[in-house]
């Protein structure tokens, strides 16, 4: 460490942004990640403000032997974006959203949060398919997957990624596109963080918005069974223009939720229109027909807030920790899985997500992309818990092990979406990835031999 900091003048050198280190002011909150059972301390932390500052911090890690982290928006759950004792290469710096509406692409570079693109890309009325919480980072989302609203409309993002600048474990700066180091391309649409560290993003845009028409319909425990017999009977007849989501969940204080339900047990249904008002209406009355909840919310609301809507929920300083996996569909053993361990649920800040990918999520061909999970229809599954406090996490844990444990035997056979993965899931990737692995293992031995980049859900070189 002391041979370290005494060569630290040589990377404030090299930047043009700032270096933080152990003795220095805001260290704390440069260590500091969104999951609060992480606390690790790096050696350094190297905010960084250009591809250039990149790939500095790279070349200084590699010759200082120092471990590297690479942080966007730091909402790994298994905090791979710090370690103890190596250096942090910060990206949030680095977050400027450059939007030409006329061709319906935006250049994101690579430390932007969600908020940050949902902003600059609404003023135009276009979006960019992702995830569903404002303050998460656009690097790993769109590096393993990226799911959220309107993948049934848009596909996940990298399938509408159309080029990338990258840092290799060399100090290189590449382009990669489809005729650019197609290779590279197809490894970082799915593969993570393994080939490189991105800084910048090219990404194809859709019209959407700014309003969207939003339900959401909650019932008890005692009426679960029968309302995702509902989300399994509405799922596979559901109109291109809508969004369905299956929720676990407590009912949250809020002001749609009579005060006699709040933290109240039981699963949402959520439908989510981007066209037509009478589209959603009829998804929602067929929904209400079959089983009324026990309260609703039914209104038009911007896109905007639709994508922050769970930014509270998801606030940083929780401690966190997720299992994912997938199902064909809602199988009467899966219900009675799902019923039972929600009914169960601990921390009121806990959830069970169960995403609706069809539509435009099969379009794609399997092997376009190196993404870790089939293009069949299928539902995708996050058990996250959640506390607020340290004492509380461990019982939470064990919950999320048991929902998933228990539902393991209704999954999918192949396949696991690496952004739901938790840090003791490492044995998990080579079956993730299928057939697929062995070529990232490939490519991952051609521009990363030494593994320099594996603190993520890591692929090991081809030997």
């Amino acid at each position: 460490m002391t041979q370290v900091l005494s060569r630290l003048d040589e990377l404030r050198t090299a930047m043009t942004g700032t270096v933080v280190t152990p003795d220095d002011p805001g260290y704390d909150e440069a260590r500091r990640v969104w999951n609060a059972d992480i606390d690790r301390r790096p050696a350094v932390v190297a905010y960084c403000t250009s591809t250039d500052d990149v790939a500095a911090a790279v070349t200084f890690a590699r010759e200082a032997s120092l471990e590297i982290s690479v942080r966007s928006g730091a909402h790994s759950t298994s905090g791979a974006c710090v370690g103890d004792a190596g250096i942090v290469i910060d990206l949030s710096r680095m977050n400027a959203v450059q939007v030409d509406a006329e061709a319906r692409r935006a250049t994101v570079a690579a430390g932007a949060l969600l908020r940050d693109v949902d902003a600059a890309t609404q003023i135009h009325g276009l979006a960019l398919p992702s995830g569903e919480i404002g303050h998460t980072g656009i690097a790993g989302i769109a590096l393993g997957g990226g799911m959220g609203w309107l993948t049934r409309q848009g596909g996940l993002t990298l399938d509408n990624l159309l080029a990338a600048q990258m840092v290799l474990a060399d100090g290189r700066i590449v382009r990669v596109a489809a005729d650019e180091n197609p290779d590279l391309f197809w490894a970082i649409r799915g593969g993570g963080g393994n080939f490189g560290i991105v800084t910048s993003f090219e990404f194809a845009l859709h019209p959407v918005g700014p309003q969207i028409e939003f339900a959401l319909l909650f019932y008890g425990m005692d009426q679960a069974p029968d309302a995702l017999r509902v989300a399994r009977n509405t799922i596979p007849d559901l109109p291109a223009d809508i969004s369905f989501q299956t929720v676990a969940l407590h009912a949250p204080p809020a002001p749609f939720v009579p005060e006699e339900h709040h933290f109240r047990k039981g699963f949402a249904l959520v439908v989510v229109g981007f066209g037509t008002e009478e589209s959603h209406r009829a998804v929602v009355e067929r929904v209400r027909g079959a089983l009324p909840p026990l309260f609703e919310m039914v209104t038009p609301m911007p896109f905007t807030a639709l994508q922050q809507m769970f930014d509270e929920a998801y606030a940083w300083g929780v401690y966190a920790y997720e299992k994912s996996l997938y199902l064909e569909d809602i199988s009467e053993g899966a219900l009675e899985v799902l019923v039972e361990h929600a009914g169960a649920m601990p921390s009121p800040m806990s959830v069970v997500h169960l995403y609706t990918l069809s539509g435009a999520y099969c379009t794609p061909e399997d092997a376009a992309t190196a993404f870790s999970g089939g293009r069949s229809p299928r539902l995708a599954v996050f058990i996250i818990g959640m506390t607020p406090d340290e004492e509380s996490h461990p019982v939470e844990r064990a919950w999320v092990r048991g929902l998933f444990d228990a539902l393991a035997p209704h999954a999918m056979g192949r396949g696991a979406y690496i952004n739901g993965m938790g840090g003791d899931d490492a044995h998990r990737v080579p079956s993730a990835y299928g057939d697929k692995y062995a070529r990232l293992q490939r490519i991952k031995a051609q521009y990363d031999p030494e593994n320099v980049f594996h603190r993520n859900t890591n692929i090991l070189p081809a030997t």
